[in-house]
C-alpha cells in the first residue's frame, strides 16, 4: 500500500502532463484512494520508525513520539496520506468519504499534536530526520491547506505552523551544505525533494526559500547531459532519477532554456512527435 500511495502522489506532481490525457479522476476513483488513506493514517502498527535514542526517556511508542503522523507504516507515508485526504476533500467536498476524511484530519492535526511534532524534529540527533522526502511532503501538505478556502483548513494550517517553520528552517540549513545531489530513485533523491520544496515556496511566496531551491537545482543539474535512461528502473526505484531531474528543471528554467537543456540531457527523446 505504501508504494501504491507513493505512486499516486508522484503522479499528482506531474499534473501538467496528466491534464493532457483523456483519463479523468472521478469521485469513484477518489473514494478508492480515500479509503486507503483512511485505513492507515490512524494505524500505528506495523511501524518502521526512524528514531534516535538519546536516553531512556526517548523510549516510547510512535503515537507518543509523533502524535500527528504515527500511522501508515512510517512518518512520511503518514504525511502524504494526510496530504491525499486534503487534496481529495478539496476536489470532492461532498463525496461519501468527506465526513470521515474531515474527522481523521481533525483528530490528527491538532495544535497540541503538532507542537509535539515540532519539538520532536528539533530534538538532539534528528537533524537528518525525514530529510528531504518527508519534510518536502510536509510542506506540500502545508501548501495544500493554505490554498483551500475552508475554515477547518485554516485552523489546521495555523496548527501546522510550528512544524512547518521547523521544516523550512531545517531544509534552509541543509541545502547550502549539500555538495552533490543524491541521484537514486528512492526517498533521498534530491531532484524530487527540490521540486516539492519549490512548489511550496512559490505557493507561499517565500522568496528567499524559492531562491535557495532554484539556485540549488541549477548548481546540481544545469550542466548535466546524456542521462542514462537505459539504466532505469533499478530494483529499488519508485522515482525516476532522469525524469525527476527533468521535472525540477522545467520548474527552474524558462521555456527556451529548458528546451535546450532537455535536448542535451535526454537526447533519446524523439523531436519529430
Amino acid at each position: 500500500m505504501k508504494r501504491f500511495l507513493a505512486g499516486l502522489l508522484l503522479a499528482s506532481s506531474i499534473s501538467v502532463a496528466a491534464a493532457s490525457t483523456a483519463l479523468t479522476f472521478d469521485e469513484k476513483t477518489a473514494e478508492r484512494f480515500a479509503k486507503l488513506a483512511l485505513a492507515c493514517v490512524g494505524k500505528e502498527y506495523p511501524n518502521k520508525i526512524s528514531h534516535v535514542l538519546n536516553s531512556d526517556k526517548d523510549v516510547a511508542p510512535p503515537r507518543k513520539l509523533t502524535p500527528a503522523f504515527h500511522g501508515c507504516y512510517d512518518w512520511h507515508s503518514s504525511v502524504h496520506g494526510h496530504w491525499l485526504l486534503v487534496r481529495l476533500l478539496r476536489t470532492f467536498p461532498n463525496a461519501s468519504f468527506a465526513g470521515a476524511a474531515r474527522d481523521a484530519l481533525r483528530k490528527s492535526l491538532t495544535a497540541e499534536n503538532l507542537k509535539r511534532e515540532a519539538a520532536y524534529i528539533r530534538g538532539e540527533g534528528r537533524a537528518s530526520f525525514e530529510r528531504p522526502y518527508g519534510l518536502a511532503w510536509l510542506l506540500q501538505l502545508c501548501a495544500e491547506l493554505r490554498e483551500w478556502n475552508n475554515d477547518q483548513a485554516r485552523e489546521m494550517s495555523a496548527n501546522l505552523r510550528p512544524l512547518e517553520d521547523a521544516a523550512v528552517e531545517r531544509l534552509k540549513t541543509w541545502l547550502p551544505k549539500l555538495s552533490h545531489p543524491v541521484r537514486i530513485g528512492e526517498h533521498d533523491q534530491t531532484a524530487f525533494g527540490l521540486g516539492l520544496m519549490l512548489d511550496y515556496a512559490r505557493s507561499t511566496k517565500n522568496q528567499s526559500f524559492a531562491a535557495l531551491v532554484t539556485d540549488s537545482a541549477r548548481k546540481f543539474f544545469l550542466s548535466d547531459k546524456d542521462c542514462p535512461l537505459g539504466y532505469e528502473p533499478s530494483g529499488e526505484d519508485f522515482l525516476s532519477p532522469c525524469l525527476e531531474e527533468a521535472d525540477v528543471m522545467r520548474r527552474v528554467l524558462s521555456r527556451e532554456e529548458f528546451a535546450k537543456w532537455l535536448k542535451e540531457f535526454l537526447p533519446q527523446i524523439p523531436d519529430n512527435v
